[in-house]
């Protein structure tokens, strides 16, 4: 026999006046009823005043601290895309945030080519998590991002922080809450790093398949003229053309040194897995790196163990992981009605071998 939302609520509100402050999950297993339509009920009962939510739990308003006799333990939930280099770090900060706070983080991985976030992010609410931290598998080729795509991250019955990713302005998901790397401006500082050694154009050479990559494509068409840089069009990592979308450092590798002929010798690199490939190939092709080409690349994961070490963009990876988790547990513990908060962190610039310069380069 089918329940009603009001005799599941009644239910829900007899079984916490009992037992004083209750986990979510708990309260789903005592009734037998799923995880994700307990939260929606208790979401409704808390916006009508009937509940008071606090650390993944549930309580009648007004009990007072005796009631509450600690702070039960919380599970988080992170979805990302890839584990392994970029994420590794930003799984790494939420990790050390949550165990600080006494929460448990849950991971689920929505591969890139996959394009399954739903479906993920439906797992790791059915084990039962107390909030979200997304990265959403966001493609620059989309039609940015689709308004159908975001309804459902709208709808969650959780809260919910989305990582390393910016919400389209006026779409359901842009009232998430949001922490990112501002990698824009991580562009500007490798730009204005080279503009001060004497370079007068710079190279961008860039994957096409990430969210990252894009917004590092943005800053570069944006920087580049707020420093009075000349730029070329970019050169993109998957060979134009080739049967299988690969990167081709080799090919990368070509185009630089026929920049380089024509005096332009500074380059920018996204990612630290393809540039980390290119100073041999470009010393196979007379060019030695930083004597004869000046060479950066965008993340920072790998670039301090290239030879020569290379000079990186460095977004705060851990710090995002760290305040986005931070975030979710105070949008757990605070009051309804909150603001959703967007921040932006500020990546830096660490300056090593491969960046020479006489002040002569263009």
């Amino acid at each position: 026999m089918t329940v009603s939302a009001a005799e599941r609520r009644t239910r829900i509100l007899q079984v916490v006046r009992d037992l004083g402050t209750v986990k979510v999950v708990d309260l789903a297993t005592r009734l037998g009823i799923p995880a994700v339509t307990v939260r929606r009920d208790v979401a409704a009962l808390a916006d009508a005043g009937e509940l008071a939510r606090s650390h993944g739990s549930v309580a009648l308003p007004d009990t007072g601290p005796q009631a509450r006799p600690g702070r039960p333990d919380q599970v988080v939930g992170m979805l990302v895309p890839t584990v392994g280099s970029y994420f590794d770090e930003v799984i790494a900060g939420a990790r050390a945030a949550a165990a600080t706070a006494g929460a448990r983080l849950v991971l689920g991985i929505a591969a890139y080519e996959a394009r399954d976030d739903r479906a993920q992010v439906d797992r790791l609410l059915e084990s039962g998590v107390d909030g979200l931290l997304l990265t959403p598998n966001w493609q620059p080729g989309d039609p940015p991002p689709r308004p159908g795509d975001q309804h459902w991250l709208a709808e969650l019955p959780v809260p919910a922080v989305l990582v390393e990713r910016k919400a389209a302005p006026g779409s359901p998901a842009a009232e998430l809450d949001a922490v990112g790397s501002d990698h824009r401006h991580g562009v500007l500082l490798a730009l204005r790093h080279l503009a001060a050694l004497g370079h007068r154009t710079v190279l961008l050479a860039a994957r096409a398949d990430t969210w990252t990559a894009h917004q590092v494509r943005t800053g570069y068409t944006e920087g580049a003229p707020l420093l009075g840089l000349g730029t070329r069009p970019v050169i993109d990592m998957h060979r134009p053309g080739a049967p299988i979308a690969v990167p081709d450092p080799a090919w990368v590798a070509q185009q630089i040194a026929e920049a380089a002929a024509d005096g332009v010798r500074a380059v920018l690199v996204h990612n630290d897995q393809d540039a980390i490939q290119l100073p041999p190939l470009l010393r196979n092709r007379g060019l030695r790196v930083p004597e004869d080409v000046a060479l950066i690349s965008y993340d920072d994961v790998f670039a301090a163990l290239a030879a020569p070490p290379l000079t990186a963009v460095s977004p705060p990876k851990k710090a995002v992981g760290e305040a986005a988790l931070d975030l979710l547990l105070r949008r757990l513990d605070g009051p309804p009605g909150l603001p959703a908060s967007h921040l932006e962190l500020l990546p830096a610039l660490k300056v090593r071998t491969s960046c020479g310069g006489d002040g002569a380069a263009v």
